[in-house]
């Protein structure tokens, strides 16, 4: 039987034990603890971030290039998630690109391999974050640094979106099924206003332009993410571990891309 509350405690075990390589013990794998997992996914984020974004700003310092300190920022999310959201992305690319039903394109996307459409949404994605984040790099590390930061950010706040009331499951079993719609709709907003501030609030660093120019980025990463999401649940008919994935990869390369272009 569910529990009726989860702790603090409880919801960061959650986060971290599912979405990262962190060895916490997950101690409740129920409706309440997922809710506040998924509440707690933005400080995965951020953590993710500030270690990335440590990683490479030591090379940069170290006097690594700026592609070398691009590459290692990128590379550090994914060994710390095992590859977890860019599987999340091959897959979800394969199952929308399958041109099939929900139910096959959900069995596509379930399947170990990856296909053409998954391979090269990787390639893509992983190339764009690297030349973003490569650029941003080449004004300074402290840019550099703070994009990677706000990029983790911000796409794992769009997974806490994804999980708002109203956003169903698209399968009967999995991680989506623990917590999509279990996040109540008010608070996945309030999180997300949270993290355009904390956006504006790191670009303040760089003046009142970086401040409008990360909130504005911060904004555009989650519209994107929700216009994938949204895209999931007409063609899926809810939403899946997979999406989740590719919700968090969406969001992080398209606020890196808006604060490359600025």
């Amino acid at each position: 039987m569910e529990q009726s509350k989860a702790t603090f405690a409880d919801g960061t075990r959650f986060a971290f034990g599912t979405l990262t390589i962190v060895p916490v013990r997950v101690e409740r794998w129920d409706r309440a603890a997922g809710r506040t997992g998924m509440l707690c996914a933005p400080v995965v984020g951020l953590t993710v971030g500030l270690a990335a974004a440590a990683v490479g700003g030591v090379l940069l310092l170290s006097g690594g290039s700026a592609l070398l300190a691009a590459v290692a920022t990128v590379a550090v999310p994914a060994v710390l998630t095992r590859g977890l959201h860019l599987d999340g992305l091959a897959d979800t690319a394969d199952g929308l690109g399958s041109g099939k039903p929900a139910a096959d394109a959900l069995r596509i996307m379930k399947q170990s391999d990856i296909g053409p459409f998954g391979v090269l949404t990787l390639v893509f994605v992983l190339l764009a974050q690297v030349a973003a984040v490569s650029g941003l790099y080449g004004t300074g590390w402290a840019q550099g640094a703070t994009a990677a930061a706000v990029a983790a950010l911000t796409g794992r706040t769009a997974m806490t979106l994804a999980c708002r009331e109203g956003v169903p499951p698209a399968r009967e079993d999995g991680l989506g099924t623990a917590v999509a719609g279990a996040v109540p709709a008010r608070g996945a907003w309030w999180l997300s206003g949270v993290t355009v501030l904390a956006s504006a609030a790191a670009g303040a660093v760089f003046g009142p332009y970086g401040a409008v120019h990360y909130a504005v980025a911060a904004l555009a990463a989650l519209a994107a993410a929700e216009l994938l999401s949204r895209r999931c649940r007409l063609r899926l008919g809810g939403v899946t571990g997979d999406v989740f994935g590719a919700l968090c990869e969406t969001a992080a390369t398209a606020a890196l891309v808006a604060l490359a272009l600025g």
